[in-house]
């Protein structure tokens, strides 16, 4: 076993997306008014909040004195089209982290059935509403991440994969917001042990591993397990910045249309006058004749003039 004289934090792969997701959601915003500026407004704060959750975690990860191999916003998916977008993947000599970032505004209960509440005060008065359950979505990562790891392997090597990837690998979900209170008085065991705050991830990352009967790898053996995850990392999909880039499009499609409606109109009125006497012309119902009931524009100086437009 190799024995490491200084613990090394290495971030194998960074992020950029997220920032990036940013920058092109500003850039959108410039273009867009109404209710759909609103929408890019709200979302824009929320890639903030997750771009500060993230930073405050790679920030403990860093300065853990912990051996470990980082990878930051992993993207996989599987043959069958499942898909998991991972904030972190912590290699370490015996336990690989698969950790959820969560920013969340309001205070955390969570209840005897594992149910996730989010309880917020305005107006004087508490509020509380069911989010969905970040452990159920980390679990599902972990699914999808066994999934690829077990894909184009021999019949064997799927199965051990399958059937020891829980001894090697855990879930963490973060509470990234500093403001946020958890309360999991009520919670199961199981779901206390994978929920907690930034400020006290490295210290249960530390107990985990210290209780760990596992082999440690070496540094070699670390950095092979992260490169083998990140091989099966891609490009993050793009469904989420065109969802606003539609609606900034159909936004201005509908802005110019309004516009060619209001040009036609305007065009319209400046045709509508007497082509006799210049007098605007106006709405008048036919009284008399066969034609009783017809509508068509008279010119307003009637009687003196009586030029008549036909409505086209």
């Amino acid at each position: 076993m190799e024995l490491f004289k200084k613990s090394e934090v290495t971030i194998l792969k960074e992020s950029s997306y997220n920032r990036v997701y940013l920058e092109k959601l500003e850039g959108l915003l410039i273009k867009a008014n109404g209710d759909v500026k609103d929408k890019i407004q709200k979302e824009c704060a929320i890639a903030k909040a997750g771009i500060i959750g993230e930073d405050n975690i790679l920030f403990e990860l860093k300065n853990s004195n912990i051996d470990m191999v980082v990878l930051h916003d992993i993207y996989i998916e599987t043959a069958d089209g499942r898909s998991a977008q991972i904030d972190f993947v912590v290699v370490t000599s015996k336990i690989t982290f698969i950790i959820e970032c969560k920013n969340l505004y309001g205070n955390i209960e969570i209840d005897s059935k594992g149910n996730f509440i989010r309880v917020m005060e305005y107006g004087g008065k508490k509020h509380k509403e069911g989010i969905y359950s970040p452990i159920t979505q980390n679990e599902r990562h972990m699914t999808i991440l066994k999934e690829c790891n077990a894909e184009n392997k021999s019949v064997l090597q799927a199965a051990l994969i399958r059937k020891y990837f829980n001894d090697f690998n855990k879930s963490l979900v973060v509470l990234a917001n500093p403001k946020t209170i958890l309360n999991d008085r009520y919670a199961k065991k199981e779901i206390k042990e994978q929920i907690l705050r930034a400020d006290q991830l490295i210290k249960v990352m530390k107990e985990m591993i210290s209780k760990s009967k596992e082999i440690a790898s070496s540094r070699k053996d670390m950095l092979k397990t992260a490169e083998n995850i990140l091989r099966l990392n891609k490009d993050m999909s793009n469904d989420y910045i065109t969802k606003y880039e539609e609606l900034v499009s159909n936004m201005q499609n509908t802005v110019t249309t309004q516009e060619n409606e209001m040009q036609e109109a305007k065009a319209k009125l400046e045709t509508m006058v007497c082509q006799r006497c210049g007098a605007p012309l106006v709405l008048r119902t036919a009284k008399k004749g066969d034609k009783a009931g017809n509508q068509f524009y008279g010119c307003s100086n009637y009687p003196k003039c009586r030029f008549i437009k036909n409505i086209e």
